[in-house]
């Protein structure tokens, strides 16, 4: 299915007059992550409205649907929705991808994202205590990015990330304050189809929905550590999500501030095509959003 998946959507960019992916996915090792940075045990899982990203302050947790964005207490109440985010945008966009908070502010990665196609993507900023839109910062077309499907805003770099879903094999740094391209960082081995990412003391975490639904394989995350002024960085395999209740789609992750919790988003129910919800396995008549809360200890 992925295979196949894969092929659709190069023969989509191709015909749009996109470039085919330069850098073919390597290879990792599924059997173990004895290379992570920490360890992980489920505490709980709680439902969301949203399926494409999760962020928190340590005070409210914010989820984001592919369009809109939730406002949640910490004991899962939702307080506020933004169901047009896009209502005020110059370039027209149907897609938020992850998201990441900072300083009073949702960071989110928007575009038009329509079977694999994309256009006019864009670092989206909204108030935190509204969830209304403030400003927006174009992307850079020369460089090579395709497609954003998650954001995180590194802290020590003042800088911002960006994960292409179409094309893993880099990502794409923006400066925090003016918005302009920094550069790009390449992944080796690349993991596929990425999802979400997040910066945490001095690492980023990478979800990839790089299990087969349809064989019920597991996803997994990864762990990049950033030097001063690399182009190439290695990656590991930080951990296999194989406790999650049914394979399906991992999409955004953070970790909460205050109890220094990952917090994972998985989508389950519906079968994805193209990056899209396209029916749905035997035995559900919807698709279920679940965030799920890990304690973490350093290795």
């Amino acid at each position: 299915m992925k295979q196949l998946i894969t092929i659709l959507i190069l023969t989509a960019l191709l015909s749009s007059g996109c470039s085919t992916p330069a850098t073919k996915m390597a290879t990792f090792s599924k059997k173990s992550d004895d290379s992570s940075v920490y360890t992980y045990r489920l505490k709980r899982v709680f439902e969301v409205k949203g399926r494409q990203g999760i962020a928190t302050d340590g005070q409210y947790y914010y989820v984001s649907g592919s369009k809109a964005l939730y406002k949640y207490s910490k004991d899962v109440k939702l307080l506020l929705k933004n169901e047009k985010p896009f209502i005020h945008f110059d370039k027209p966009a149907n897609h938020i991808g992850d998201i990441d908070l900072y300083n009073g502010e949702i960071f989110a990665g928007c575009e038009t994202f329509i079977d694999g196609r994309v256009i006019n993507i864009q670092i989206a900023i909204y108030d935190s205590k509204t969830l209304r839109y403030k400003r927006s910062i174009d992307f850079y077309p020369d460089s090579g990015q395709q497609e954003v499907s998650g954001i995180t805003v590194d802290t020590e770099r003042k800088s911002v990330w960006m994960t292409d879903w179409v094309d893993g094999s880099r990502i794409y740094q923006y400066d925090l304050m003016s918005g302009s391209y920094i550069g790009r960082l390449h992944l080796q081995p690349a993991p596929k189809y990425q999802q979400g990412i997040f910066y945490w003391n001095g690492n980023l975490y990478i979800t990839a929905d790089d299990g087969d639904a349809e064989f019920d394989e597991h996803d997994h995350m990864y762990s990049v550590e950033i030097g001063p002024s690399e182009t190439t960085t290695q990656v590991r395999l930080e951990k296999i999500f194989s406790e999650v209740k049914r394979a399906g789609e991992i999409e955004g992750l953070t970790m909460d501030p205050v109890t220094d919790e990952l917090l994972v988003l998985f989508n389950r129910g519906a079968r994805i095509t193209l990056g899209m919800p396209k029916g749905f396995y035997p035995g559900y008549d919807r698709e279920i959003h679940e965030v799920y809360v890990y304690d973490m200890s350093k290795k």
